[in-house]
């Protein structure tokens, strides 16, 4: 499909900003930007990513060489095009999701950062969000897996990242993969409690349909849903733009996972606001009170089981681990309160 004509008719995004407003209740108060707006913002022939809520006064632009859809889900504005440099991009309400040549450094982060800090290795998983398939992909690379089920609001995006990124949406197609295209919030409500070792959260952004994956109601559901030192881990902002907001997230976590661990980490990715995304983490404590140091991994960097056509990680190991959560002074001190330590299993 080559440069579809939109079924529907934008609208201008409107700016809600309020000085007796949070950060985190401006942006989820936003109204989610029309990928058509985006282009020829600030030069002809590129998308620019604007957002005077999630990034005011900045945007990262790329070349588009061709579109190759455009279109509006039941949820929200969905675009792939091709950029010489980047590949395949793909954008949901305005914002850049993935890219061909950079999604593996948050994929493999935002799943091996959590996973790793296990202190057994995983068996069963919980995707929420995640529909271009990135993280189901990095999770399959752990042979311990015995179910694997991704609940995504958005039908459309999973077709879309089938379609166009097979690379990225291979996991898919893995057995221990159960696909669940639903609202993701009463999935996890419905488990049974103590099912999962792990859930990962990989929303978009906290404007349209993602807010509530933001909000505490969510977080208890998780809570609720984890076995005993099971962890969280969710898509967690970028600290230049975005400091209040994790604050208010790690404190929520804070006071839900009483007497648990309490982590942020980053990586750097090209193509996301200021080159940079967090994570927020949290582990339940075990049986024994011991939860997960995060830190400091638990075991190797996975190896993906034989016979499947995974490349070798790209940005993921040991080292890596350990360094996503040494943070620039003024980020250190922006969080270092909300964080809470953990005990490690040993």
């Amino acid at each position: 499909l080559r440069s579809l004509p939109l079924a529907w008719s934008p609208r201008p995004r409107a700016r809600v900003i309020s000085v007796n407003m949070s950060q985190r209740e401006n942006m989820t108060a936003a109204v989610p930007t029309a990928n058509v707006t985006c282009e020829e913002t600030v030069m002809s022939g590129w998308f620019s990513e604007v957002s005077h809520e999630m990034w005011p006064g900045q945007a990262m632009s790329l070349k588009i060489d061709e579109v190759l859809f455009r279109g509006k889900s039941d949820f929200q504005d969905v675009m792939v095009f091709t950029n010489a440099q980047y590949g395949k991009v793909l954008v949901l309400d305005g914002v850049i999701q993935a890219t061909e040549r950079d999604e593996f450094s948050y994929q493999e982060m935002i799943t091996h950062l959590p996973l790793c800090s296990l202190k057994e290795a995983p068996k069963k998983v919980l995707v929420v969000g995640g529909g271009d398939g990135g993280v189901l992909r990095e999770i399959t690379r752990h042979a311990s897996i015995e179910h694997l089920d991704i609940a995504e609001i958005d039908g459309m995006v999973i077709e879309m990242s089938k379609k166009f990124f097979p690379g990225m949406s291979c996991g898919f197609a893995d057995s221990r993969v159960h696909v669940h295209v639903c609202d993701g919030i009463k999935f996890v409500g419905d488990a049974e409690a103590g099912t999962y070792d792990a859930i990962i959260v990989d929303s978009s952004d906290p404007v349209g349909p993602a807010a509530v994956l933001f909000e505490r109601a969510f977080f208890e559901k998780m809570h609720r849903a984890l076995k005993p030192g099971g962890v969280v881990c969710t898509q967690g902002e970028c600290i230049w733009l975005h400091a209040d907001l994790i604050k208010d997230v790690l404190e929520m976590c804070k006071d839900i996972f009483v007497g648990g661990s309490v982590q942020y980490g980053f990586t750097t990715i090209p193509t996301y606001p200021s080159g940079q995304i967090g994570f927020v983490m949290a582990c339940k404590p075990d049986e024994n009170g011991h939860t997960a140091k995060f830190t400091t991994p638990e075991r190797p960097p996975p190896i993906a089981p034989a016979g499947t056509k995974l490349k070798p990680l790209r940005y993921y190991n040991a080292a890596v681990h350990s360094a996503a959560f040494v943070l620039p002074e003024f980020a250190r001190v922006a969080v270092e309160p909300f964080v809470v330590p953990g005990s490690g299993f040993s």
